[in-house]
């Protein structure tokens, strides 16, 4: 019986694991590893940070979706694979994993990008535990305004204006009114301060998308700082410069949040893989180049878009595409001893923002999408993701449906 290890129970770890199940079972062993015993969906993490989700909301027990009589599941930290030697090293097993399959699906970390002292004086959100850390630092903030009366209490600066900076902003102003009530203050007196170096944002939308969500945001009263590259990190203060050659400005808030970028997991380069910023270039069949028994998937993947000169971006919906299509190639190599006959190709079903609970733009089935209509389908989206690894069962405890507003 073949053995298949899973790396990782984010969205195309744990959505292989749920397709292997019901395809092979009788025919393979899987184990599972993660360090957490939950599944949460990275792309709500924003709202976990801002307060106006809770962290349950947001994710669901991986023994939930485990078959006990086909999938081990163990709860540890890899270390590293040994592709040549096919087995993998966890922090607190004394004998490495064997397998005849490997599927890489470890996520992301923060990306600083050498940048001094941002690694030490700016809060990252890639997981739940670092977005339940910002939002009770928020918290913190707001509360020793009532004695300290220190204005930069009041200011949340969020650094990088990219497609996770702009929902968090939209998340926090959501939660202006609770942050103010907090702090004893009114609404208009918590500032929320974007800070980008580019001038053209959200370049995965046409300029006309782009303009609209820019136009939102500022709508909503965030001050959007563009053009500002920031060049250090200090207790309390962002330091940046508006060009090259410009004097150092800067910008002083009690709370600094990095969302400038992000890098596949660590475990990439530890293993020995060939790769840029943690993300492997795979092949048709999503292996790696030189190991065709190990499977790479989602953050740590990274496949050409056809005509392109830069890979598909890391989203849910590519790592769910990922875990299909690895599901099937596998499925095939164990029932059939033959590879799936046609090799991956990605087709994405639009792309949407949104800017708080009630907003939304971006794209879907190929057509823009606005404000309500943006939200609403933002929200199927969400719930597409859920239904896709969860279920029905999950769906139902997990959903988005507060789509009337």
């Amino acid at each position: 019986m073949k053995h298949v290890v899973v790396l990782g129970a984010g969205y195309a770890g744990l959505k292989t694991v749920v397709l292997l199940q019901k395809k092979l079972k009788g025919a393979v062993k899987i184990t599972l590893v993660d360090r957490n015993p939950y599944h949460y969906e990275a792309t709500d993490l924003h709202e976990v940070a801002a307060g106006t989700q809770t962290p349950s909301k947001i994710s669901y027990k991986v023994a939930d979706l485990i078959d006990p009589d086909i999938t081990t599941f163990i709860q540890d930290e890899v270390v590293k694979l040994d592709p040549a030697a096919k087995n993998v090293q966890l922090a607190h097993q004394d004998e490495p994993l064997t397998y005849d399959y490997c599927v890489l699906g470890l996520g992301f970390v923060s990306e600083t990008f050498g940048i001094k002292g941002a690694e030490e004086n700016a809060l990252p959100m890639t997981n739940v535990k670092e977005a339940i850390d910002i939002h009770d630092h928020i918290l913190k903030q707001l509360k020793d305004y009532r004695s300290s009366k220190n204005p930069d209490n009041l200011k949340i600066v969020v650094c990088g204006a990219g497609f996770t900076g702009i929902e968090l902003a939209g998340a926090l102003v959501d939660a202006r009114t609770h942050f103010a009530d907090v702090a004893g203050v009114q609404p208009s007196d918590i500032q929320i301060i974007l800070v980008e170096a580019a001038t053209r944002l959200l370049p995965m939308f046409n300029d006309k998308l782009a303009d609209y969500g820019v136009n939102l945001v500022k709508k909503l009263g965030v001050n959007l700082m563009t053009g500002c590259l920031i060049s250090g990190i200090e207790p309390g203060k962002v330091l940046y410069k508006r060009g090259k050659d410009a004097d150092e400005e800067s910008v002083t808030a009690g709370t600094i949040i990095w969302t400038t970028g992000v890098s596949g997991s660590p475990v990439v380069a530890k293993s020995g893989l060939k790769a840029r910023r943690g993300r492997v270039m795979v092949n048709d069949h999503l292996n790696d180049p030189e190991h065709p028994d190990l499977y790479i998937l989602g953050d740590v993947a990274a496949f050409m878009a056809p005509g392109e000169k830069r890979p598909y971006p890391t989203t849910a919906q590519i790592a769910l595409s990922m875990a299909d299509y690895t599901a099937e190639d596998l499925t095939e190599r164990i029932k059939n001893g033959q590879r799936f006959a046609k090799g991956y190709s990605y087709k994405s079903l639009g792309t949407v923002a949104s800017v708080g609970n009630t907003k939304a733009f971006g794209t879907a089935m190929g057509h823009p999408v606005k404000g309500y209509i943006g939200s609403f389908m933002k929200k199927m989206i969400m719930n597409r993701s859920l239904m896709e690894v969860g279920g029905v069962k999950e769906l139902l405890s997990k959903g988005r449906f507060d789509l009337y507003h």
